[in-house]
Formats: C-alpha cells, structure tokens, sequence
C-alpha cells in the first residue's frame, strides 16, 4: 500500500551550519530551519547535497534529524538525505530516519561506484525495503555519475514506498518521459534551481531548491506563479532571480549558495573540508552578483504566501 503524501511547493535543501573548529553547530542548523519556515517555504531537506551529506558522520546525520523534526513540529515535512557507499549503511541510515520520525527520506544512487541500470534500481529498492517511510529518488548524474533514468524508474512501480521523483539533470523531458512510461504514478520534483519554471511547465509540483535557502519567499512565490499558470508574472521574477539560480548548477554550489546565504544574515559561509572556501576571485564574483541582484530585488506578486514575520 502506497504511503499517502502531500509534497508540494519549495523544499530548500537546508545547509549544515558549521563552527570554527568545523563542528556541527545543531542549534544554529535549527535556527537556519525555523527561520525558512516561517518565511513561508513548503518543506525542508536536510543532508542533501547542500547540507554536505557526504562529510556528516551518522550521529551527526541523526542529530541534524532530530533538531528538523522538532524545528519543523509537524508544520511542514521534513526529508532526510540518504547518501551512503553501499547499499546496507543507505539502508540503515533509512532506518534510523524512521526511528527519529522524519517524514521521508531522498534516497541517492551508491556513492563513487559508476552502476549498470538494474544495479541502481536494485539499491533503490532495497533501500526502500528497509523502511516504510516515503522514498524520494533523486537523480543528478552531473554530480553524482549514475543516472537515473525513466526506464530505471519504470522497473520501481511495483515498490510502493517510492512515491516521488527528483530530477537534477536539467533535462526537463526527464518529466515528461516518465509521465508517458507510468503516468502519475511518481510525485515529480524539480532538482536543479535554473530549471525550476520549465520544470513546472513538464508537471512538477515540487523543488528541491538551493538558492532558496537565501531568498525563501522569492522561491516560493515563483513556484507559485509559475504553478498557477501566472507565466508573465513569473518570468519577471525568473528574470532578476537567473543569474543567482546558475549558482546551483556549479561543482561549487555549497560555497555560492552558503555565502549568498550569509549575505542575506541566515547563515554561515562555512563548509566543511574537503570543501574549501571560494577562492578571492569567485567570491567577488558571487557578491557582485548578489549586489546587483539585492539594488533590483523585485516586489512580489501575492500568491497566498502568508506575510512575512
């Protein structure tokens, strides 16, 4: 029997807040959450790609669960990034999400090893076998060099906890490819921030944003716009939000995205090694986009996005 969800609208993917000593600082993490939420976002990812998965031990991995189930508090859905060497600590650590009560888990190919197609269907389905919680499959081969496909996912349907879809290739027939091999049968999320209105466009109903962990409510009132079929609206805004939305799209998109989130005041700059800081060039480079990008910041439209607290 197929979970029941109700995911929809801006998933930032939550940064890990860091101290000095390269610590993880939970209690500013949370505070980082709090403050997304109550700028009107849909939900939250956490240890995605943006919050450095693949440099968080598991404890730390089940703190930073534990401080966004109780950020959250039932307000809006919180899913858990499952990015794991092997197929057993993926499955594990989807366990131990259902232990803490999170409310499902984006689950990513096998890291480093380059899978055939029915080795990384055989990963997502015994992940997801692990665990009754919803699985998000997410898929970003430029990252993470195993793609995954509509045919791949066309061999899942038959695993009811997967329930959703992630696409981070930037190709937006992905969406539509997959609609004509299984019809509604997967939530379909838009991955990749500078391909988030064409993403709609396919039948998308969410995004898992990067560049909205620094403008909130700019993320969801495009997506909004953009859902509601308000195009002139949205495109305006898409316009003035570009050259920042490329951000995400770079290897370095952790460091762009934490320092423009530092810059608007929400958040550290601080990555984790072996994530370095931007280099004196790409960090100028980054700011004189986000001062260009904060003299032009645009009034927003209303979409029924509460007022901002």
């Amino acid at each position: 029997m197929q979970p029941k969800i109700s995911w929809e609208g801006v998933f930032p993917a939550v940064t890990t807040q860091f101290r000095e000593d390269y610590s993880v600082d939970v209690e500013a993490t949370a505070s980082v959450m709090e403050a997304l939420i109550r700028d009107g976002v849909s939900g939250l990812i956490i240890c995605g790609t943006v919050g450095e998965n693949c440099s968080l031990s598991t404890p730390e991995k089940i703190s930073l669960m534990e401080a966004a189930k109780s950020a959250a508090a039932g307000r809006v859905p919180v899913i858990c990034g499952i990015a794991e060497f092997t197929t057993a600590f993926a499955a594990e650590t989807a366990k131990e999400a259902a232990r803490v009560g999170v409310d499902g888990v984006m689950v990513m190919p096998a890291l480093v090893y380059s899978s055939k197609p029915h080795e990384t269907a055989q990963h997502f389905r015994d992940v997801a076998k692990a665990t009754d919680l919803p699985v998000m499959v997410y898929n970003n081969p430029p990252i993470y060099k195993n793609d995954v496909t509509p045919d791949i996912l066309a061999t899942l349907t038959d695993c009811d906890t997967i329930v959703c879809f992630k696409e981070s290739s930037g190709d937006t027939r992905r969406f539509v490819d997959l609609r004509n091999k299984v019809g509604d049968r997967f939530v379909m999320f838009a991955g990749l921030d500078d391909v988030v209105v064409e993403s709609i466009a396919m039948g998308a109903v969410g995004w898992v944003s990067g560049m909205s962990n620094a403008f909130p409510r700019e993320g969801e009132t495009l997506f909004r716009l953009a859902r509601q079929g308000r195009y002139a609206e949205a495109m305006k805004l898409y316009e003035w939000f570009m050259p920042l939305l490329h951000l995400d799209a770079r290897p370095d998109l952790v460091q762009c995205i934490k320092l423009c989130e530092h810059i608007m005041g929400r958040g550290t700059w601080r990555t984790r090694p072996p994530r370095l800081a931007l280099p004196e060039a790409e960090k100028a480079e980054v700011e004189a986009l986000m001062a260009a990008a904060l003299k032009t910041r645009p009034a927003l439209p209303d979409v029924g996005l509460k007022a901002a607290a």
